[in-house]
C-alpha cells in the first residue's frame, strides 16, 4: 500500500505540477491533528490530506497560495481559541505551528516515489534552508525544522478467506495495513473477492502454515470455516513472532481450544495471553461490516501502543 500523499508528489513531479507542501511541526495542548500532520495545495486551490480542516487549513491554504506565487516558504503559528476558530467551530484551545513548502515537486519523481512505496526504512526531512531532503545517519539532530521515519506498514495476516474476511481486508487496505489473505479454498482466495494490493496465498493448510513472517511488525487474525481449522492455525501461528493475534468466536471457543493446545504441549498460557478470542471491541456488532469495523478498532488500538509511528500513512 502506497502512501497516497507522497505519491501525489511524486506525480506533482513527474507532471512538472508547482506544489506546496505543508506540515505541522508542532502542537502545544488540544489540536485537530498532531505532528507530522500534511496537505498538499495547488494553484487551482484544491487540497490532498490535512492540516486539520476549517480555520487552520483554510490560513494554511492562503499561505500557501501565496508562497506559490512568490517562491518563497513560510512558517505559521495559530492560536486555535474563541477568537481564530469560532466562526468554523474551531476553539481546541491548543496552539500549532508549520511549515508551508512551495516547490515541493523538487526533490523529484525517484525521491518521492521510494518514500511512497515504503519498501525500506527512511528518513527524510526540512533543513534550515528550507529545502527538502534525506537526512543520513551522520546529518540527523541540528539544523533540521522537521525529519520524519517513513517505515515499510505493519503486516496483516488473515487466516480464511470467507465474509468476515472480505469485509476485514479491504478495509485493512485502507487503513494502511499491508493484508495478506491465506485458505485452502482457491475459489474463495480469488481477485473476485480480495482486489489488489491485497495478497492471496492459496495452497494445502500444510504449506500455507510454512510460510515465514516478514520481518516488518506483523498481526494475525483468524477467521477459517470452523473451530477445527481455527485451532490449526492457531497451533502454528502462536509460534510465529506476530505483535497480536486475534481470532473469532465465543470465550467458550477460546476457552476449549486454549485447554487443548495447553494440554497437548501445543502452546503455553503466556504465549496464549497475546490471543484475543473474541476478537473485536464491544460496540454490539451484528451485521459482518460491523464486525469488521469492531475487529479493526482493536487492531488499530493495539498498532498504535506496540508500533508508535507506524500509524495509518
Amino acid at each position: 500500500m502506497k502512501n497516497p500523499l507522497f505519491q501525489a508528489l511524486a506525480d506533482a513531479a513527474r507532471a512538472g505540477e508547482s506544489v506546496a507542501l505543508g506540515i505541522i511541526t508542532g502542537v502545544k495542548g488540544s489540536s485537530p491533528q498532531k505532528i507530522g500532520a500534511k496537505a498538499i495545495f495547488y494553484p487551482d486551490r484544491r487540497i490532498q490530506g490535512t492540516l486539520g480542516g476549517g480555520c487552520l487549513e483554510a490560513e494554511a491554504q492562503r499561505l500557501a497560495l501565496r508562497s506559490l506565487r512568490t517562491g518563497e516558504a513560510a512558517t505559521f503559528e495559530l492560536v486555535l481559541d474563541h477568537d481564530f476558530g469560532w466562526d468554523d467551530g474551531l476553539i481546541c484551545g491548543g496552539k500549532v505551528s508549520g511549515l508551508i513548502l512551495p516547490g515541493a515537486q523538487k526533490p523529484g519523481l525517484e525521491f518521492w516515489t521510494e518514500l511512497a512505496e515504503r519498501k525500506s526504512t527512511l528518513t527524510w526531512g526540512v533543513s534550515s534552508d528550507f529545502s527538502i531532503a534525506r537526512v543520513r545517519a551522520d546529518s540527523a539532530g541540528a539544523g533540521w525544522l522537521y525529519q520524519e521515519t517513513v517505515s515499510p506498514p505493519c503486516v496483516l495476516w488473515i487466516a480464511g478467506a470467507g465474509h468476515v474476511a472480505q469485509a476485514v481486508a479491504p478495509l485493512a487496505g485502507h487503513l494502511d495495513f499491508d493484508v495478506v489473505v491465506f485458505d485452502d479454498r482457491p475459489a474463495l482466495a480469488s481477485p473476485q473477492f480480495f482486489p489488489p494490493p491485497i495478497r492471496l496465498e492459496a495452497d494445502a493448510w500444510e504449506k500455507l502454515l510454512a510460510v515465514p513472517l516478514p520481518a516488518v511488525p506483523s498481526f494475525g487474525l483468524i477467521v477459517t470455516r470452523g473451530h477445527r481449522h481455527d485451532a490449526l492455525v492457531l497451533r502454528d501461528w502462536i509460534h510465529k513472532p506476530f505483535l497480536f493475534l486475534g481470532m473469532i468466536g465465543s470465550s467458550r471457543k477460546a476457552r476449549t481450544i486454549f485447554e487443548h493446545l495447553i494440554a497437548e504441549g501445543l502452546a503455553t498460557p503466556e504465549e496464549l495471553t497475546k490471543v484475543a478470542c473474541p476478537v473485536g471491541i464491544k460496540i454490539g456488532a451484528r451485521t459482518v461490516p460491523e464486525i469488521a469495523v469492531s475487529i479493526l478498532a482493536q487492531f488499530i488500538d493495539k498498532r498504535a501502543e506496540l508500533c508508535p509511528g507506524r500509524a495509518a500513512a
